[in-house]
């Protein structure tokens, strides 16, 4: 195997894995858990 061809199959692994957590975060499975999230900092604990 070709140093060159190893290095092209783990560019497209990294972007087909980026690609996928892409998807996942814009997923509307997640946009109610990403809601509480991102208003974790301005709760106040009573």
């Amino acid at each position: 195997m070709d140093i060159n061809l190893l290095r092209s199959v783990v560019t497209v692994a990294t972007f087909l894995v980026f690609i996928g957590i892409v998807a996942w975060a814009w997923s509307g499975r997640n946009a109610k858990d990403f809601d509480e999230a991102a208003r974790l900092p301005f709760k106040q604990d009573d």
